[in-house]
């Protein structure tokens, strides 16, 4: 199988020149991702609805790819606002809870100050069960 990107249409990639994922065999490789609502260009205040959306960014990516977050082996999360885990921690359990992916928590600025979360990840197909 070949090299193949996957888009989420955000002028945020061709601006900075990356993809929303990657996949490469059975590999999938998911870009930092945040809040913003791509088809409307818009970012919700609250961070855990950021996380909400963010995963379902994810979601649709790794569809692409033919994969589910239950492919997911490890994912890394960027916080710039250690105040705001407490609210996202619930709404990463809902999502993994029950996968329980190789996870690490960093508190790093991210790029536009209305972003409270960033999330990517490594999934495998095949891998779920």
């Amino acid at each position: 199988m070949t090299r193949r990107l996957i888009s989420s249409g955000s002028p945020f990639e061709a601006e900075a020149g990356y993809s929303r994922a990657v996949v490469d065999g059975e590999w999938i490789f998911v870009a930092g991702t945040t809040g913003f609502d791509y088809t409307r260009m818009t970012i919700a205040e609250e961070p855990a609805e950021q996380a909400r959306q963010a995963l379902r960014n994810i979601e649709k990516a790794l569809a692409e790819a033919g994969a589910s977050l239950a492919d997911v082996v490890r994912v890394r999360y960027y916080v710039p606002n250690p105040p705001d885990w407490p609210s996202i921690v619930p709404v990463l359990g809902e999502a993994f809870g029950t996968i329980r992916p190789a996870a690490t928590a960093l508190f790093c600025a991210l790029v536009d100050p209305r972003m409270k979360i960033e999330i990517e990840l490594t999934a495998r197909r095949g891998s779920a069960g």
